[in-house]
């Protein structure tokens, strides 16, 4: 069987699966729920300095997008971090630490951007056991107004600066958890990784507004007639995060920093994805929310079954075994061509792939042949964007079929090219140069 036991950064647990710093991790009753369910680890909730506890708003707190069938896609919060105090979490985490020593225990921490903060917090956390810090640099509301989470998230030079405040105070393993409310992750990350952080984590929630209430006119969640922006989190928010977690892996300036991955996972597939993509765990939140705890059981069985079933002994075997092949545009081959093939035994003959094609695309799909109703590629016309494949209903019904070298392409009423040729060497490109290797 797959051993899906897990090493990252020196911090070990019997799986890759770690519940993120969210309202799941506020208090020992929920963290011994979890790892009784199976979680690998936790990231208890963003810990502050002592003194007064943070105050939350005592209504609403979400906000929410659903699909057609009510399915939870993604959640607007605007909740704070922990408003429990610093002593009762230090002692829990403390507790739990020594009941559960197999189990990752990491501390996410948000103080002001005060040397001191840093210096005073960090031994407290420390004498916990727990296994790590993780720099809450990415909270969009709230904390942020006042000078941390994103406020510091989004200025490299305040994430290098404290990142070495922390290095220097501490013997626990350091994790950045990025912000992406950036233009480009990858600096952000440059300045963690000249910092000398051990790790960075990503993504953080996304600002946002999830919707307005039209009877009201209030953003929601609505407190008291009023709204405000808020972390945007859920299955919606993955491709954003695989993207960052991806440009990371591959910056020559930050490759092989190890990196957390967090955003939307709900799946063992959607794990499988961000490692292959250069994460060497995964941090989740919403899932856990919607579905409960249990869900990491299914997480563990998918992934290990088909870790079997591909022949990867270990995690090692998959973690960034995609980012070699993710590139620029620029350097995509412009001669491969596909075209969509329709398997007419399963096609249900609803026409969407028709519509799309024929209101919005290419006009290169039939409705009717011979008077019969009939769905087929027409081939001259096809330009292989494989929209018909994303709208249609039916799984495997439209597939991408590649044409081999010297096939004529009929659209172009060209053969082929077995040669590969991206844009920096197009005749249409004038700054073309010498392809890339």
């Amino acid at each position: 069987m797959a051993d899906i036991r897990n090493n990252f950064v020196g911090i070990k647990s019997p799986n890759p699966f770690w519940l993120a710093s969210a309202p799941p991790t506020d208090k020992a009753y929920n963290v011994v729920r979890a790892f009784k369910a199976g979680w690998g680890g936790v990231v208890w909730k963003t810990l502050g300095e002592e003194g007064p506890p943070v105050v939350n708003v005592n209504g609403p707190r979400y906000g929410a997008i659903w699909g057609a069938d009510r399915r939870l896609l993604g959640l607007n919060n605007i909740e704070l971090i922990t408003d429990r105090d610093l002593q009762t979490n230090l002692r829990e985490m403390k507790q739990v630490k020594m009941e559960w020593p197999d189990r990752a225990l990491i501390a996410s921490i948000m103080v002001p951007c005060v040397e001191e903060s840093w210096k005073a917090i960090l031994p407290l956390v420390e004498e916990t056991g727990a296994d790590g810090i993780e720099l809450n640099f990415g909270c969009p509301h709230g904390m942020s107004e006042r000078g941390m989470g994103a406020a510091v998230g989004q200025v490299p030079e305040y994430i290098e600066m404290v990142v070495r405040w922390c290095k220097q105070y501490t013997r626990m393993p350091v994790i950045t958890k990025l912000t992406p409310n950036v233009t480009d992750i990858r600096k952000p990350a440059r300045a963690a990784h000249d910092g000398g952080t051990d790790a960075v984590s990503l993504i953080n929630t996304i600002n946002s507004i999830t919707g307005v209430d039209l009877d009201s006119f209030a953003p929601m969640p609505t407190i008291d007639g009023k709204g405000s922006h808020g972390g945007y989190c859920g299955p919606a928010v993955k491709p954003i995060a695989m993207n960052m977690v991806a440009e990371i892996a591959r910056d020559p300036e930050t490759q092989g920093l190890p990196i957390s991955g967090i955003g939307g996972i709900t799946t063992w597939r959607d794990a499988a994805e961000f490692m292959a993509l250069g994460a060497g765990n995964v941090q989740v939140c919403t899932a856990a929310m919607t579905y409960g705890f249990k869900i990491v059981q299914e997480m563990i069985a998918g992934l290990e079954n088909w870790m079997d079933e591909k022949g990867h002994r270990s995690l090692d075997d998959i973690i960034g075994r995609a980012t070699p092949n993710v590139t620029d545009w620029q350097y995509l081959n412009l001669n491969y061509v596909a075209k969509a093939h329709i398997d007419q035994d399963a096609c249900i003959k609803c026409g969407r792939c028709h519509i799309a094609c024929e209101d919005t695309s290419h006009q290169a799909i039939t409705s009717m042949v011979d008077g019969v109703r009939h769905f087929e590629v027409i081939e001259a016309e096809c330009v292989g964007c494989n929209l018909c494949v994303n709208v249609c209903p039916v799984d495997n019904c439209i597939t991408m079929e590649p044409l081999a070298a010297g096939v004529m392409d009929q659209r172009t009423g060209m053969p082929v090219s077995p040669v590969y040729a991206n844009w920096t060497t197009h005749p249409n490109n004038p700054m073309a140069k010498v392809a890339a290797e």
